[in-house]
């Protein structure tokens, strides 16, 4: 199985990401968004979930998969590699950070918030940049 959790480790929005504080990401006529799924999840439940849990969760609503049918479904999505939050629209233009703490559970962070701040100097939280939107 491929994971996307990181644990006790904190991504950073992108270098190229014009966002001054976390924005909620708008909905589309077409419905909602990853962007607006992941937020909705995360930001109801601060470190409830890992990303793996967010990640599956956003499949499974937005390819309509029943839960009876989650297990199976849940096999073949991670039997190959899936993207994690280094590469999701919260980090690369929404302004939002994410925490996984020592347990892999998330929680979003605006870039204007005091804890983001507390997280970039937090020596014992391991960093890593969100992906950039465009090539250098």
């Amino acid at each position: 199985m491929h994971s996307t959790n990181y644990y006790n480790a904190f991504i950073e929005i992108a270098e190229d990401s014009s966002a001054d504080s976390g924005i909620v990401p708008p909905e589309r006529k077409a419905g909602k968004t990853v962007a607006n799924l992941e937020y909705d999840i995360i930001s109801a439940n601060p470190y409830k979930y890992t990303s793996d849990d967010v990640k599956f969760e956003v499949h499974l609503i937005r390819k309509k998969i029943s839960r009876s049918a989650a297990v199976k479904a849940q096999e073949d999505y991670f039997s190959k590699g899936q993207p994690c939050f280094r590469a999701s629209p919260l980090t690369k233009s929404y302004g939002w950070g994410v925490h996984s703490n020592s347990d892999g559970k998330i929680a979003l962070f605006s870039v204007d918030s005091n804890e983001y701040k507390e997280f970039l100097e937090n020596k014992s939280v391991e960093k890593f940049k969100a992906m950039r939107s465009k090539r250098k």
